[in-house]
């Protein structure tokens, strides 16, 4: 084989490696919506979904800035560098010392919670104290929650240790089980709740440590396959562990803008009477649904090539794929957040309005989307700017202005709730993401000597046309179908199915258009899409379906 020959397989592994975990994450995600529709289902938006999404908060804090920040940015290198330079074994060790490290801190820390649990959960929903029987309930369901911060530490440091050896679906799928779990306790065990004397809502958060276990169980297995065996062992002498426990810190700090930004929404919007903190909930997790498929395949993708191109002092390549990566992501995620503002009331009202979930609670719930809907393109911006500056070595930067950040929603939140309410929470939260990656791109822009401004602007602009008149365009369509079609022709309100047909008319109206001015308006990024998907196409066409 020829030298030149090495180089589709090479790039055939990457391009499936890359689609198995996005395939992986798009499962997840799906099912954490199949997860949301139970729970409205069997609860709806009232109380006690208010006590139990303010107790979950911490334990979503911690899962997801250990599972896809910290984790994913520190450990996931120093490890790998340990496996090429030490071996398997001495990369083992580093891991089970990360293991023991973290369970014994999330022990202190669930030991503590538990003893201040009331005065941590009244500091968080102080309104709940009026309304009898919440802040019990809520400060109960934070103590049965708090051990799953021990879990998921411990599976964030498994799907560190199989990524570093390129074993990928597994770790990648795993956060899927934890929304089985729930979706087997919204379905099984909340029925049988009133038997056992317990409120119903108990069993969604056995599901969660349920889930969390499982997590660590389905990538124990592979790991234990793999030779990994635990054994508790600390050596404060290791400077690889001293290395990875000191960036983690600031790394956690870096990617914790938007879930902080979250618990200031939550706490604010304990206020804003009952269902508030369900309705923001909902809608955000929605937003999130486009921001962890899109975000983090794009960041994913550009990482190793930013990194490789830093090491060879390639900073002409750093800017052209930054610029590249930024102008993919507001291609999808600009349109996007416009079709979800857009079509917010159908969209809530197909996935949630059902059993306890009222029509009153759409409106809600449409209401918050509309307002967290712009934010997904900060997110996502975000996602890709931090990693870009971890690649050129700006590790403390981003920590910064993630706290600037933070203090910026608090104060814009204090003013928007006030005018709008708890949709000003979400606009304020919305405004504090592109604001953070507005600081982020203007950093890297400066850190690279440029970013190819011209063209992003000019792509941004066009794209935001586009969008616009896309907007426009499905706007129309929902009016004339919601006030004409369907009234004339379907009598009673449209089962699910016919909206969902409906919608996914809207939507493919929606793409049509965008596509059409884009192309006119002389977008790029569609051809340069294009040509990377026929690419793809023949390439895997001509790919041998037999062992070779």
């Amino acid at each position: 084989m020829t030298r030149g020959a090495a180089t589709p397989n090479t790039l055939n592994r990457l391009t499936r490696s890359a689609g198995v975990v996005s395939l992986a994450t798009l499962a997840s995600r799906v099912l954490g919506l199949v997860r949301d529709l139970a729970l409205a289902f069997h609860f709806g938006a009232n109380n006690v979904m208010d006590a139990f999404y303010v107790a979950c908060r911490i334990p979503n804090l911690t899962r997801d800035l250990f599972a896809e920040g910290a984790m994913s940015s520190v450990f996931v290198p120093a490890l790998a560098r340990r496996l090429t330079t030490d071996g398997r074994e001495a990369a083992w060790e580093l891991g089970r010392q990360l293991i023991t490290a973290l369970v014994a801190v999330t022990v202190g820390v669930v030991l503590l919670g538990m003893v201040f649990a009331r005065p941590l959960t009244a500091l968080m929903a102080r309104e709940f104290g009026e309304v009898p029987g919440k802040l019990e309930l809520t400060v109960h369901l934070t103590r049965v929650m708090l051990p799953f911060l021990p879990l998921v530490a411990i599976a964030a440091v498994c799907m560190g240790m199989l990524n570093s050896m390129r074993r990928l679906f597994v770790p990648a799928l795993s956060p899927a089980l934890y929304n089985v779990s729930l979706i087997f306790s919204a379905v099984v065990l909340v029925p049988l709740m009133p038997h056992t004397g317990l409120e119903p809502i108990v069993a969604i958060t056995v599901g969660v440590l349920v889930g969390g276990a499982g997590q660590i169980a389905t990538q124990a297995w592979v790991l234990h396959r793999e030779g990994f065996r635990y054994r508790p062992r600390f050596d404060p002498a290791d400077r690889e562990l001293r290395a990875v426990l000191a960036l983690m810190g600031p790394t956690i700090l870096a990617g914790a803008a938007m879930q902080v930004n979250l618990i200031v929404d939550t706490i604010l919007a304990t206020g804003q009477g009952s269902g508030a903190v369900s309705w923001l909930t909902y809608a955000f997790r929605l937003t999130y649904l486009p921001i962890g498929v899109v975000g983090v395949s794009i960041s994913t993708a550009a990482l190793p090539v930013l990194s490789r191109h830093v090491a060879l002092g390639e900073l002409a390549a750093v800017r052209r794929t930054m610029s590249d990566a930024l102008r993919l992501m507001l291609m999808i995620m600009v349109p996007a957040a416009v079709g979800l503002t857009v079509l917010a009331v159908p969209i809530v009202r197909l996935i949630f309005e059902r059993g306890q979930f009222t029509s009153a609670d759409t409106q809600a719930t449409a209401a918050a989307l509309a307002a967290y809907a712009p934010g997904m393109v900060g997110y996502s911006a975000v996602r890709l700017c931090v990693p870009g500056l971890y690649a050129l070595g700006t590790n403390l930067t981003p920590a910064v202005v993630s706290v600037a950040t933070i203090l910026v929603n608090l104060g814009l939140n204090l003013v928007l709730v006030r005018l709008l309410g708890y949709p000003g929470l979400a606009l304020g939260t919305s405004l504090a993401a592109m604001l953070n990656a507005t600081i982020l791109a203007l950093l890297l822009r400066h850190r690279l000597g440029g970013l190819d401004g011209g063209r992003l602007l000019g792509g941004f602009i066009r794209i935001a046309v586009a969008s616009v008149v896309m907007g426009l365009s499905v706007c129309s369509a929902e009016r004339w179908l919601a006030s004409y079609w369907l009234v004339n022709f379907w009598k009673e309100p449209p089962g699910d199915l016919l909206s969902a047909l409906v919608i996914g008319v809207e939507i493919l109206l929606g793409v049509f258009v965008f596509t059409f001015t884009a192309r006119l308006l002389g977008l790029e990024e569609l051809d340069q899409v294009k040509r990377e998907l026929l690419a793809k196409l023949r390439f895997r066409r001509r790919l041998p379906t037999g062992p070779t």
